[in-house]
Parts: structure tokens; sequence; C-alpha cells
């Protein structure tokens, strides 16, 4: 099998994984009569969502032979933080915590398996133009436009995806605003070293004629 054919079939067969994990479990959502708007407010389903799609039009980028652009490779950069940051926040500070209706095998794939798949993805096959040091700020808008999002909706309708954006669950506002620094401060060094890892990988990598 060709390495092109290697990588599509890579990222198909997540993207399709995945895209069913989370229609299992908007499903559930539907059963139970709970909330999609509910349902799409977590940073979870979005990037996951997020990343079938990057991983899908991937794959047809690979098989039309369409070069990458630098547009296209920061978008990738900042899936990759965004699903690198979905697995380390669950399993440092979510793994213990009552997940409600969560089904067990979505929870794997959602929170611990694309993460990985996107990963090795980004360092197996880089980008093929090597990408500025402000991609990493770049990597940074979406989590924090949620962030800003999860926060003021959860101020009007009182539902809140995750703990930490919860004044009442972690001693009020200023609780909130310290693991906001923490965690805006943690994307930051993820976003620069998944940078770092692409230039790297990039400057050892023979140029496409």
């Amino acid at each position: 099998m060709r390495p092109g054919s290697v990588t599509i079939v890579y990222r198909l067969v997540f993207a399709a994984l995945t895209l069913t994990a989370v229609a299992a479990q908007f499903r559930v959502t539907l059963v139970n009569d709970s909330s999609i708007a509910n349902f799409f407010s977590y940073f979870t389903n979005l990037s996951n969502l997020l990343a079938t799609v990057v991983f899908t039009v991937g794959a047809i980028r690979v098989a039309r032979g369409t070069p990458d652009s630098r547009a296209w490779s920061v978008v990738r950069a900042g899936t990759v933080v965004a699903m690198v940051f979905v697995g380390i926040v669950f399993n440092v500070l979510l793994a213990g915590l009552d997940v409600g209706a969560l089904v067990p095998w979505v929870n794997v794939v959602v929170h611990m398996l694309m993460p990985v798949a996107v990963l090795v993805d980004w360092v197996v096959w880089p980008p093929e133009r090597r990408l500025p040091w402000w991609a990493a700020a770049v990597c940074l808008v979406y989590p924090v436009v949620y962030s800003v999002y999860s926060l003021v909706r959860g101020a009007v309708i009182g539902f809140w995806p995750y703990p930490f954006y919860d004044p009442s669950a972690v001693g009020g506002a200023g609780g909130v605003a310290l693991y906001l620094v923490v965690l805006v401060v943690a994307l930051a060094v993820l976003a620069t070293l998944v940078v770092l890892v692409g230039r790297r990988r990039r400057t050892s990598t023979t140029p496409t004629p």
C-alpha cells in the first residue's frame, strides 16, 4: 500500500469511528429528552466533530494530491491542540467525576482514542509548509472563544458544561478565574509544542519538489 493510501485509510477510519461515537451519544441525548443545545455546548463533542471534518477533508486532499496550504496547516494544528487538550483535561480533571449518561465505549473514543489518533497524524504526517510561530496564538482562538461562550451562556441559563466554569463548584468567580488562567497557560504551552513538533519534523523531511 502506498504511503498516501495509508494516510487516507487512517484518517477515514478514525473519522468514521469518531462520527459514529458522537452520533451514538447524540442518540442517547434524544432518547433521554435532554437538551440538544447543551449537547453541542460540550468542548469534547465540538472538537471531535471538528477533528472528524479535518480528517475527512485531509484524506480527500491527499487523494486529490492537493498540496498543503499555510491556512490548512494552521487548521490542522488547531485541531491537534483542541483534541490533545480534550484528552488531557478529561483524564486529569474529569475522569473521576460523574459523566452522566456518557456511553462507556464512546467515552474511550472521544476522550482517549481520537486525541491520540490526531496527535499521531500530526507527528507522522506533518505539514508540508513550515508553520510560523504565530500559528500557536491562532490555535488558542477556538478554546478561548468557547470559554467565553460557556461562561456567558452559563450565567444566562445556569448550565455549565464543565465544573471549572461553574462558580458554585470552584469557590466563586475567583476560582473560575484561576482555573481559566491555568487552562489558558496550559493551552499556550501545548500550542507552542504542537507548532514546534511540526517545525522540527519538517526540517528533517526532504522538501517535496
